[in-house]
Order: C-alpha cells, then structure tokens, then sequence
C-alpha cells in the first residue's frame, strides 16, 4: 500500500514541477528560451542573465534563471548560440538543468523581410529529494500527527537525464514580428518509476507584435545635442503545455535611455476556468557601453493573493558587444520587445 502511495504521490510531483516549465515576464529578454530561431536576431554578438524569484512570501519558493551567449554570422547568414537554464523549488528539492546549443538560418523573402529557421539540442537533468516526504498513510488525521515512518518505495536514483529537441520560426521586417516555437519535440520521458513512461508534454508558443516610430526627440548633455529614439510596440505570447496555456498581452515605451513596460498575464474570458494570473510592470535601461538592465515586478491576481505570494520579481541583464567579436557589425537587427 505505501509503495502505491509512494507511486501516485511520485506521479503528481512529477506533473506539478515538471508538467510546465518556467516562465520569464520578461521573455525577449530570454529570447533562445522563447524559439531556437531567435539566435543571431540581434545581428550583433550579445550576453544575458535572467533571474527570477516566484512567489518569495510563500515559506517555499520557485527560483529560475538563464544565461545564453548568441552571435550572428554575415557571411553565413546563420545564428549560433548557447543557453543554459535552471530552476530551483526548495518544497522538494526539485532542480531543473539544461544545456543546449541553437542554430538559425536567416532567409530574406522580400524587401526588407527575413525569416529565421531555428533548432536547438539539450543535454538536461531533473532531480528531487523525497527524504522529507510525508504520505498519507502516515496521517492521523484525528489526533492530527504525522505518524513515524520511512521512505521505502521511493527510488533511490532520484536524478534523470536525458537529450531534448527544440525547433522554430521567426519572420520578421523593421515594423512586425511573429514567431511559433516547440519544445520538447522528443517527449523525453521524466517519470522516476522504474518501467514506467511519464512523458515531458510538449510546449508550443505563439508570439508577434508590432512597432511603431514616434517622433524623434532631442537629448542635450550640455556638450551636443543628439536625436533620442522614441518608439511604442505592443506584443503578445501565447504558450501551451499539455492541460495548461497562457496569454501574455503587453505594451513597451523606448524613451532612449529608458523603457517603460507593462503586461496582463491570463486568459479571463475562458468558460469554466477563469485565469487571470499577474499584472506586470517593467523598468528597464539601455546604456551607450552596450549594457542593457531590466526589472519587472509580477502583481499576482490569482486566488494566490498578492500580499500572499510575494509576487514575483526579475532581474535581465544584456551586453551588446560594442566591438563585434569576428566579422562585420550590423545593428539593423528585428524590431521585437527589447524585454
């Protein structure tokens, strides 16, 4: 009986921590983790950090991160990059890795029209500690204890590895965007019962937008006056995963050096499951070194409760090599969020 509920505790771990990835508000700012077919968009080579810590006024906490190196090739008309993710929930130790290379080839297909084909290989593990794990035959619910008593049933290998496929699309011009990516074509299977076939579901994302130019203004820095980029773009990400999706609508404001930023995350209109999930705000910083920062802050709207939760906040930090690293610079690159 108590491997069984060893087995059926197992199976909706697995579901709840693993059914879903991880999520970044700021999702451009992570572009190879949004679709494999974002490296080498930028048309320049660059380097980013992002950190996020979910829900930090819960006793346990879900942290994330991702780093990712990317770099254009002229001559090639190819993206190379590299990403590595990670995340962590301290409720059972349950630490995600993974380590992939991307590649994407550029093909005009007009005047001033582009679409990137994109793929990407992982290496990555999944690991968890069941040491501290209570099952329920070890409640006594009348006299409300938790009764002594071992993990037996539990597997003793309690780390997995396995390779993953990533793939998509990007098209884009100087004013639209639109993307469609999927992750985890192979469905590697995740389950830590031996002999049994626990698929990771595959996550498929649509996203695009558009950009518009607004009249340029002038910065004065007591030395010179220089023009002051002024746009405003509004974009969406829808994200499915086996049972569960997700909507992100937002707008950006680049106010050179500065850019405002707010998002809904939710679905409200959905019969029968009414999701509305987080209001969003960013702040973020181009500076002329190369250097790009962001922060956002998640306002949780779900049953949670903001003043529960915590909320959610996250930190982007972006180089932009002033000096590329090999071959000629080009700085047209999409006209996408830049977090």
């Amino acid at each position: 009986m108590r491997k069984l509920l060893a087995v059926i505790f197992i199976s909706l771990l697995i579901k709840s921590g693993y059914g879903q990835d991880i999520q970044f508000s700021q999702f451009y700012a992570s572009p190879l983790f949004l679709n494999p077919a974002f490296a080498g968009s930028a048309e320049v080579s660059r380097f980013g950090i992002n950190f996020r810590n979910q829900w930090p006024g819960l006793d346990q906490t879900f942290i994330a991160y991702s780093a990712y190196f990317d770099h254009f090739v002229n001559n090639k008309n190819s993206g190379i990059g590299l990403i590595i993710n990670g995340s962590y929930q301290t409720l059972n130790n349950l630490a995600n890795n993974e380590v992939g290379l991307a590649y994407s080839y550029r093909l005009k297909i007009g005047n001033g029209s582009f679409l990137h084909m994109g793929a990407q290989g992982s290496y990555a593990t999944r690991s968890a500690a069941f040491d501290e794990v209570v099952l329920s035959a070890q409640l006594d619910i009348d006299r409300g204890v938790v009764l002594p008593g071992s993990v037996n049933g539990f597997p003793e290998d309690r780390t997995r590895t396995f390779l993953d496929v990533h793939s998509g699309l990007l098209f884009y011009n100087d004013k639209v965007w639109f993307g469609v990516s999927g992750h985890h074509l192979t469905q590697p299977n995740i389950s830590y019962i031996e002999g049994d076939f626990d698929p990771l579901e595959i996550r498929v994302s649509m996203h695009g937008g558009v950009k518009f130019d607004l009249p340029r203004g002038v910065i004065n820095d007591f030395l010179n006056n220089t023009r002051q980029e002024r746009t405003l773009a509004f974009a969406f990400n829808y994200k499915r995963q086996g049972l569960f999706d997700q909507l992100d609508l937002g707008a950006e404001l680049f106010f050179d050096p500065v850019i405002l930023g707010v998002w809904y995350r939710g679905l409200p209109t959905r019969i029968g499951l009414p999701n509305n999930e987080a209001l969003i705000v960013m702040l973020g910083f181009l500076f002329e070194n190369g250097v790009q920062v962001g922060y956002s802050y998640d306002f949780t709207l779900s049953a949670l409760g903001w003043r529960n939760s915590g909320g959610a906040h996250e930190v982007s930090v972006r180089y932009d090599f002033i000096q590329q690293l090999w071959g000629p610079r080009n700085r047209k690159g999409l006209p996408s969020f830049k977090f």
